[in-house]
């Protein structure tokens, strides 16, 4: 706030198609205190612009190439608000609406555009992260398993397939994928990665472990009498009761 007159509300546009950025940027030049601190044509890009250049506000559309609007989400989530810009059906939009979720359907007017600016600015103050995972489930019901974990590194994105996954360990307020010799780390629960993964090739081995089926090479006793599960790469995880019992259901 300057001079007792608000800050100009920061925006970054991220939409892939050319002719959607230039009209929102017009539709945005009308409106007082905006600013327009980027213009992203794909997801990689509005991650960078978010580390970066820190906007208060996402103008993101859902429907785009290598990254959508809802990985875009489940990486930014907690950093800026976000008013989603879509052509999708209403089906769709009802899961935007049961989750108070902000969208524009194309095309849509200057008025409109205005009008949630407004609300975002009402809610930057009082805003609760968004469950990315849940919206995208509740507006594509038919999606299935995540086929990749998307993990940001301050401006980067790491992706990684789902088969290249070892396990999945809960540390503390995170979740670790441990992959290819190496951790990624992530701001997510462990109940949250075990629901998007499939059920028969990913277990529950332990409250602090999710393990990937494929690695496992054998589970065996240690010196206090303790399960462990032994990975092909060598690893020992702590099996529970529970684990094991579950375990034991998937390799029968």
């Amino acid at each position: 706030m300057t001079d007792g007159l608000p800050a100009p509300l920061r925006v970054a546009i991220v939409d892939d198609e050319e002719l959607a950025r230039r009209i929102l940027r017009e539709y945005l030049s009308a409106v007082p205190d905006v600013d327009v601190v980027a213009e992203c044509k794909n997801g990689f890009e509005a991650v960078k612009a978010v580390a970066e250049l820190h906007p208060d506000l996402l103008l993101l559309d859902v429907q785009m190439p290598k990254l959508d609007g809802f990985e875009v989400l489940d990486l930014v989530g907690k950093d800026v608000a976000v008013v989603f810009t879509t052509a999708y059906d209403q089906y769709a939009l009802r899961a935007f609406d049961v989750h108070a979720v902000d969208y524009l359907v194309k095309p849509f007017s200057a008025e409109r555009l205005a009008e949630a600016l407004g609300r975002a600015r009402a809610r930057l103050g009082r805003r609760d992260p968004l469950s990315a995972q849940e919206l995208a489930a509740a507006a594509h019901p038919d999606r299935g398993f995540a086929p990749r974990v998307l993990v940001r590194d301050g401006s980067r994105v790491h992706i990684i397939p789902v088969g290249k996954i070892d396990y999945v360990q809960a540390q503390d307020d995170y979740v670790c994928f441990w992959s290819e010799g190496k951790e990624h780390l992530k701001d997510q629960t462990l109940g949250q990665v075990e629901s998007a993964l499939d059920p028969a090739k990913f277990v529950r081995i332990h409250r602090s472990y999710l393990l990937n089926l494929d690695r496992l090479a054998r589970v065996e006793l240690d010196d206090r009498e303790n399960r462990v599960a032994v990975l092909t790469g060598g690893q020992r995880l702590p099996v529970s009761r529970s684990g094991f019992q579950r375990l034991s259901r998937l390799v029968e």
